[in-house]
């Protein structure tokens, strides 16, 4: 049986070529890297567990996408480019097929975005891994969730509602009849990038948050730190067609794709605030923008269809919430 340092060695060093820089990576107790001064750095931690995140049969290479696309989603919220990230993973035995699935699709998502794993730990208990990871801004220039002005105009990257969907299918096996199963299930962990995209939003949005605890919880507290309130059209929100196939056909607790979209956590997109002035050039960055509603000064949140104010209340996702 391979050694702790054995894995270490076999699986996570060597597995990247050396940014310039990072001046010492995997092998002395700290690694070591270096900034300029006209940059910062944006640092966020993530774990993701077994049982709470993710099924003991998920495919590794989903688990481990997934695991990383949270912490990226971080740095995309914040507008910055990744640079560095350190892994903590926690294994209940050594399964080698298991952990080179993983570091697979790891290293394929980390390589993606110029991303360098620089160090870590590796022991033995529940499956588990968290990831701290750090990015690199322009001085001054990161986008934070405070900054929305009465009048701006909400925006979401992307589609919502399909990582919802997909949770159903992993906690439901009857659902895996239902159209689009498989292909919601997939979403639920690979989810797409926003990296880029963010990093052309800085200095245009006035407000940024990623969508990890569904877009209800997540536009709150844009709310809270700005010191605004927010109106929006539920049916602006995007959804995808596999999600209005599916919802159709599946008993949840959302009656409505919209109720999906609205609530749906781990979706890791982007909601950001606008200037109205500025909202044409930036839905032509991406045909993947949509506007939702408006930022208003009542400090309270406003939902509505078609103009029809709705009594809907849905707090998100919180982990320790009981339901």
């Amino acid at each position: 049986m391979a050694s702790e340092f054995d894995l270490i060695d076999n699986y996570f060093c060597g597995q990247q070529s050396h940014r310039d820089d990072v001046i010492l990576a995997q092998g002395d107790d700290c690694a070591i890297v270096s900034c300029n001064p006209d940059q910062q750095i944006v640092i966020s931690t993530d774990t993701v567990v077994v049982g709470t995140h993710f099924l003991a049969d998920a495919p590794p290479a989903w688990v481990a996408h997934k695991a990383l696309a949270s912490n990226l989603s971080d740095l995309a919220a914040m507008g910055a480019k990744p640079a560095w990230v350190s892994m903590a993973i926690t294994l209940p035995h050594q399964d080698l097929a298991w952990l080179k699935a993983f570091c697979d699709s790891f290293f394929s998502l980390a390589n993606q975005h110029n991303l360098q794993l620089i160090g870590g730990d590796t022991t033995k208990g529940p499956l588990a891994v968290s990831l701290t990871i750090q990015g690199i801004v322009p001085r001054g220039s990161a986008l934070l969730r405070s900054g929305a002005k009465d009048g701006d105009i909400i925006c979401v990257t992307g589609n919502l509602g399909d990582s919802h969907a997909g949770l159903e299918v992993i906690l439901d096996t009857s659902k895996r009849h239902l159209p689009h199963a498989p292909e919601l299930e997939r979403r639920h962990f690979v989810s797409i990038s926003r990296v880029a995209l963010a990093q052309q939003l800085r200095g245009i949005a006035s407000s940024c948050i990623d969508i990890s605890d569904g877009l209800v919880s997540d536009i709150r507290h844009i709310m809270k730190r700005s010191g605004v309130g927010a109106s929006i059209d539920v049916m602006a929100l995007p959804v995808s067609n596999e999600l209005s196939a599916f919802s159709s056909c599946a008993e949840s607790e959302y009656a409505a794709p919209w109720q999906y979209a609205l609530c749906s956590g781990e979706e890791y997109e982007l909601c950001f605030t606008v200037a109205p002035d500025l909202l044409e050039s930036v839905q032509s960055l991406s045909n993947e923008i949509k506007a939702i509603g408006r930022v208003n000064s009542s400090q309270e949140l406003h939902l509505h269809r078609g103009g029809e104010r709705l009594d809907y209340t849905s707090q998100g996702f919180d982990h320790f919430r009981e339901s």
